[in-house]
């Protein structure tokens, strides 16, 4: 029996160790168009697009980029939703030999300033409808270029901003090659919140995000055919899951990556209808979206064959439903921003154990240590941090390296996730130290909401928590307690709260107290508050 319990559950068809190849995502790319070049390879919107005419638009794309002085190592943002030219932008900026930084659009402009200036991004790839957030903060940052994309209808701009089709059809057909190390070379700036408040980008090199694309094939080998598979995308790609399970699994297998930009139940459901997705990767808040629809079972959500579950806790029973009702297996995941983003699966090969995220997938390594020290291993059944060790752990965080000296010793991250083992290796999450919240999939970090509480001239203290939800999984809970005299409502708080954060991160419920639970040392208790919230709902 081996020390990593997880490996004696692989049967001999999934490797236990995987060879993540020399190569760089757009070299993937290339790879792929020479082999399935008239595939398709984007459908959005009624246009489809084949590998071989997605190929020249990145190169277009990149030539682009170039003709702007975007060199090596430059970064590079993207703030569209799901869409062609969010794939176009991403391989081409890679092919120039860019940086990606991934902004949410949802984002606010003081957000969107914080990372335009800690990510040095001197390009921006924006929405027609966004545009305006970044023409206000646009003399706050370094953006040289903006490159506007028209969703809805093509609209010229008398401004400092190119067309995204005007700038394809500015590029050559060729690119400058750019020599890139895969193993050493960051290909993606993907933004995470933090307990501190700031948020960190976390460095992903080309070679993580490729070997994280072939753990998961390896994990799912059996079930994935290369040509013929059909992923239906709603999942942002902006956020890591969707860019890997998404986009970046999706031309591996030289699939057809069906998008579409917001997850609105009647669109699915149409687009599953006439697109028969056999791949689905989702969060449970879509999964009840499908579920509780009348007519769910006229949309032949039969064409799907396997469903990725990450991003938050997936119910027992709403699994068991969905698969009951469809017939495709889901398999639930757990990853970070830090891991590009999949460590864990509840494979389909094995027992899928209630309550647990599963195995580690290849070349996957964990342990759960004392959460003092972290040096100390933790017996099997006991509760500590989950530490992990793989090809696709992140090579750190951007230009904060305390921040990466705490979370990355010898090669291991520290998750600050808390969680235990059992005696074949599955994994179980009891708690995030973090204290961060999940909700629809999104994470949420208490601080930086709390910091915008304070911000309000009433608020004396503020604590946020995560509250039990049916259908966002948990949703923000402010406590207050007010200044002596002040007086405001819950209606003035959360609008002051979605000034300053995406509606997301707002709390959707305030509660005014007299005093908040503190420790001994006065530190407020989040944890306390949480739980109190959560037995109260569980008695209704």
């Amino acid at each position: 029996m081996s020390d990593k319990l997880w490996l004696d559950v692989y049967p001999q068809n999934v490797k236990q160790q995987i060879d993540v190849p020399h190569q760089s995502l757009p070299q993937m790319l290339l790879e792929k168009i020479e082999k399935y070049e008239q595939h398709i390879a984007l459908s959005f919107q009624g246009q489809e697009i084949t590998y071989e005419q997605l190929g020249a638009m990145v190169t277009a794309f990149a030539s682009g980029l170039q003709g702007e002085g975007v060199q090596k190592g430059d970064r590079a943002a993207i703030m569209l939703p799901n869409s062609s030219q969010y794939v176009i932008a991403y391989y081409g900026i890679l092919l120039a030999g860019g940086i990606v930084t991934q902004i949410n659009p949802m984002l606010t402009e003081r957000e969107l300033t914080y990372i335009l200036n800690d990510s040095g991004a001197e390009t921006i790839v924006v929405q027609d409808d966004l545009y305006h957030k970044v023409k206000a903060v646009q003399n706050q940052t370094k953006l040289k270029n903006v490159i506007v994309v028209n969703l809805l209808a093509r609209v010229t701009y008398n401004e400092p901003a190119y067309m995204f089709d005007d700038f394809l059809d500015r590029g050559a057909h060729q690119v400058s090659q750019v020599a890139i190390d895969p193993a050493e070379d960051v290909a993606v700036l993907q933004y995470t919140g933090g307990t501190t408040g700031r948020s960190k980008g976390v460095m992903l090199t080309h070679n993580n995000l490729m070997a994280n694309i072939i753990q998961i094939y390896e994990i799912f080998n059996e079930e994935l055919s290369f040509g013929r598979e059909r992923v239906l995308t709603v999942i942002p790609l902006f956020h890591v899951y969707g860019m890997t399970n998404g986009m970046n699994l999706a031309i591996f297998l030289g699939a057809t990556n069906i998008m579409l930009p917001r997850f609105e139940l009647q669109d699915v459901l149409e687009t599953i209808k006439q697109s028969k997705p056999t791949m689905f990767p989702g969060v449970p808040t879509m999964y009840i979206g499908l579920l509780t629809h009348p007519e769910a079972d006229k949309y032949g959500l039969d064409s799907i064959r396997i469903c990725n579950s990450g991003s938050a806790p997936m119910p027992v029973e709403l699994m068991k439903e969905f698969e009951q009702k469809t017939g495709a297996m889901i398999a639930e995941g757990y990853g970070l921003s830090e891991t590009a983003p999949t460590t864990h699966v509840n494979p389909l090969f094995a027992e899928r154990k209630t309550g647990s995220v599963g195995i580690g997938l290849p070349s996957t390594d964990y342990k759960i240590v004392d959460t003092n020290t972290g040096q100390k291993i933790i017996n099997h059944g006991d509760t500590g941090e989950i530490i992990i060790y793989g090809p696709q752990v992140m090579k750190g965080y951007w230009n904060k390296p305390k921040e990466t000296q705490q979370a990355l010793r010898d090669g291991w991250l520290y998750t600050g996730n808390i969680g235990h083992m059992d005696e074949e290796g599955y994994l179980y999450i009891v708690d995030r130290k973090k204290d961060m919240i999940i909700a629809s999939g999104y994470n949420v970090y208490p601080r930086e909401v709390e910091e915008v509480l304070y911000e309000h001239s009433a608020v004396l203290e503020a604590a946020v928590v995560g509250v039990v939800d049916d259908y966002r999984g948990e949703t923000v809970k402010a406590f207050i307690v007010l200044r002596e005299g002040e007086s405001t409502n819950e209606q003035e708080i959360i609008a002051h709260s979605r000034k300053y954060l995406a509606a997301y991160k707002a709390p959707h419920y305030v509660e005014f107290r007299e005093e908040l639970p503190k420790s001994n040392v006065g530190k407020t208790l989040r944890r306390s508050l949480r739980d109190e919230q959560n037995q109260s709902l569980a008695k209704k």
